[in-house]
């Protein structure tokens, strides 16, 4: 597997940690948009749950050598989040947002996992762990204003 990491990952990747680090805040600093920081927080948090699925099945619809039998777990990995993000948007603010930040943890461990059957590159995992851990910074933070 190739361990290099393309540069449009090292730049869109922290890219996209603007949205929860700005509603965050927006929510803990603007009282008269704290509903809707927090609503779109959430949205967010959920689209990007979904979002790290479709890197799992990426790698499982053009596996590399040796790791076809990895397809069943590598599209599970791709489902599991976005249907538990599907129920965090059911649930209140506070509640939905602390799963959110749990469902980005649980994937990022679930993906270490796969990194030490060497299902993963170590790149990677290390933005993906980068990212999760800011993004569920802003996730809990927001539950915390809910």
């Amino acid at each position: 597997m190739n361990d290099a990491l393309p540069s449009p990952a090292r730049i869109l990747g922290p890219a996209g940690l603007i949205p929860f680090a700005g509603l965050a805040l927006a929510a803990l600093l603007l009282p008269e948009w704290r509903s809707l920081a927090l609503i779109a927080l959430l949205a967010y948090g959920a689209t990007i749950a979904s979002f790290l699925g479709a890197v799992h099945w990426g790698l499982a619809l053009h596996p590399a050598p040796g790791e076809e039998g990895a397809a069943w777990g590598r599209m599970g990995l791709g489902v599991v989040p976005s249907l538990l993000a599907w129920v965090a948007l059911l649930l209140p603010l506070g509640p939905g947002l602390l799963a959110l930040a749990a469902i980005l943890l649980a994937t990022a461990l679930a993906e270490t996992l796969a990194a030490r059957r060497g299902l993963v590159p170590g790149p990677y995992l290390r933005l993906r762990w980068g990212l999760s851990l800011g993004a569920a910074a802003c996730l809990l933070l927001g539950a915390a204003i809910a």
